[in-house]
């Protein structure tokens, strides 16, 4: 959890529930809001000129999303879309900016959340950058097993579909599953029900 739900309901928060498909905000939107998932998952993506997605980063319990741009009073440069069902704390950015003023022990917790995804940003930036399919997968993986608990092998059960995958590494999705087949062949990760062990 970013900011402690009792800081954010006695500024003022509300909690709004998104459908799947639903918008949370959308690309070239002003923010006016800080938003945080009590529960759901969310995905921030953006589209190319040919229609192809790619998600920045699929949030989910306990995240906030897009809270950065509150400080530099720039549009959205992505879209926020429920993945399922989310209930999500919303604060308007005046409240938002009070309660840090009251509560300035609350900067470090946002500190150390925009590190964090700045750290994302260049892991991704890293694994995406390379023309090899499966060290792109491998930077998504390694990026889930070093911001969790330490795992044995093959035991962190992945939460993101084939399609997510290529969405999240910039392939397309056929590439995305010759490649996660590939890597099963070589020991890498375990298939079990048709979801990705690693």
């Amino acid at each position: 959890m970013v900011i402690n739900e009792k800081f954010l309901f006695s500024a003022g928060a509300e909690v709004k529930q998104y459908k799947p498909g639903d918008t949370i905000f959308h690309y070239g939107a002003t923010p006016y809001f800080y938003y945080q998932i009590i529960k759901g998952k969310v995905k921030l993506n953006n589209y190319n000129k040919d229609g192809k997605e790619l998600i920045q980063k699929i949030v989910t319990d306990g995240e906030s999303l897009g809270e950065s741009l509150l400080f530099i009073g720039k549009p959205y440069p992505m879209d926020a879309v429920a993945l399922e069902p989310c209930s999500i704390i919303k604060l308007c950015q005046n409240n938002f900016f009070s309660m840090l003023n009251v509560y300035p022990q609350l900067y470090f917790d946002l500190c150390k959340e925009l590190s964090d995804c700045l750290y994302y940003q260049y892991i991704m930036l890293q694994a995406n950058s390379s023309q090899n399919p499966s060290e792109r997968i491998m930077g998504v993986l390694d990026y889930l097993k070093t911001s969790k608990k330490d795992y044995p092998p093959f035991s962190l059960k992945i939460p993101f579909t084939r399609q997510q995958i290529a969405s999240l590494t910039g392939l397309c999705v056929e590439t995305a599953i010759r490649t996660i087949k590939d890597l099963e062949k070589r020991k890498l990760i375990m298939i079990k029900d048709r979801k990705i062990y690693f």
